[in-house]
């Protein structure tokens, strides 16, 4: 990828910052990457404008939770294809777990990705360093050479921090670094065997069941250890009530803890395994009603401080395995604004500017990532979204190479109509109005 550069004047959207406070119909101007800036009736003579009439103007969307899958595993997904899966999908950038071949506990190995990044991709990447090496739970990495080398946070992502001393050794470390940990909250004895939320659904479908306590039992060991040490935890895909409360009591007693929530797991209840098969099996599982419901509340409120996508591409032969052996995981880079859009936004759950702080300024403060907003000098990286588009998934039609996803066919509401990361225009919707 070229070095953002360019110039652009976005006239005539309706710009919505709530890290800014800034609400209206305003211009964007972008020089030389950067927001120079923000005002009605902006002129710059010879600057290229995008016409943004009827859109919404917002800071970058920024997805805290994706699966690129480069190196070792090129053929579910590669940094290409995910990053343009990213720009369909009005994200600007993405935070990069690191369930690699090899895993990136090494910081050449971060330097490695950040390399093909710029050469190949299409949108911000910021990679996940592991918290063990080769993430096997047994001993550190060097975490402050892997932040040195540009790592924004540590991860063993898919494989859980088991011995509670190495993760009280790791949070101290975090406190030093000044990046946070956003370990796999799941204790795998108690979910073992398991392919769905256990739950009566799983019963009635005779499945092994994850019970929410497997991911409730690590969250409560996690937030204690954050606090006991002052190190930053970012509380991964977040999927139950009883986790959300704990994150609540956790942040009221000041300890330094951020969350995030997947989109599907505020869209769709355990019943979807019934309908869709593999194609709704994901680590965490699919919850309740009275999950969803309570994660819903908990975005509205402010106790989740980012939506993310936990995007996570498998080949097509993989997810036809049956149940038991189907690995765990969807695609959401390419769905994440209409689902966001048709079901918290146009029902009314929660309020528009919230969604908006939750794809942008949340996930920045959480990782300490340029943009989030777009003020003076802040990167020119601007999602614009068409709220009234309508539309039908079909994966046939993805950017990423994989397709994997229980919403092909569903009708959603909202669309990013352009994607500019650093002033230059990285997609526009073939089918819409920019």
């Amino acid at each position: 990828m070229s070095a953002f550069s360019d110039d652009l004047l976005i006239r005539g959207g309706h710009v919505l910052d709530p890290a800014g406070g800034v609400d209206g119909e305003l211009d964007v101007l972008i020089r030389s990457g950067r927001v120079s800036g923000l005002g009605a009736h902006l002129m710059a003579a010879g600057v290229p404008v995008l016409d943004a009439t009827g859109l919404l103007v917002l800071p970058g969307f920024i997805d805290a939770h994706v699966h690129l899958r480069e190196p070792g595993f090129e053929h579910k997904e590669t940094i290409a294809t995910g990053t343009a899966a990213a720009a369909a999908g009005g994200i600007c950038a993405v935070v990069c777990m690191p369930n690699t071949r090899p895993a990136p506990d090494r910081p050449e190995q971060v330097r490695s990705l950040l390399d093909r990044a710029r050469d190949t991709g299409c949108v911000r990447v910021y990679p996940i360093g592991c918290i063990t090496r080769g993430r096997s739970g047994r001993e550190l990495a060097p975490l402050a050479e892997l932040a040195d080398a540009g790592a924004v946070g540590f991860s063993d992502d898919g494989d859980s921090i088991e011995d509670g001393a190495l993760m009280e050794q790791a949070l101290t470390a975090a406190q030093t670094i000044g990046r946070p940990l956003c370990p796999h909250e799941e204790i795998k004895a108690v979910t073992a065997g398991g392919v769905m939320h256990a739950g009566q659904v799983s019963q009635r479908l005779g499945l092994g069941g994850m019970p929410a306590r497997g991911e409730e039992d690590m969250i409560a060991r996690d937030v204690r250890l954050s606090a006991r040490t002052g190190g930053p935890l970012h509380v991964a895909h977040l999927s139950t009530a009883g986790g959300l409360e704990l994150v609540r009591q956790a942040r009221a007693g000041g300890a330094p803890v951020t969350c995030e929530v997947m989109t599907h797991h505020l869209v769709l209840t355990d019943e979807a395994v019934a309908t869709h098969g593999t194609q709704a099996k994901m680590s965490p599982p699919l919850r309740t009603a009275v999950d969803t419901a309570a994660l819903t509340v908990g975005l509205a409120d402010g106790s989740i401080q980012a939506i993310a996508t936990d995007h996570a591409p498998h080949a097509a032969d993989e997810k036809a395995l049956p149940m038991e052996r189907a690995p765990f995981g969807i695609v959401g880079l390419e769905t994440a604004i209409g689902l966001s859009f048709t079901y918290l936004v146009h029902t009314g759950a929660v309020p528009l500017a919230t969604v908006v702080a939750a794809w942008t300024w949340g996930p920045a403060r959480a990782f300490g990532l340029p943009g989030g907003r777009l003020a003076v000098g802040d990167p020119g990286d601007v999602t614009l979204v068409d709220p009234k588009r309508d539309w039908t998934v079909r994966p046939e039609e993805f950017r990423s190479r994989s397709r994997n996803t229980p919403f092909a066919g569903y009708r959603l509401k909202g669309k990013a109509a352009a994607t500019v990361v650093g002033g230059r225009v990285v997609y526009r919707d073939p089918g819409g109005r920019t």
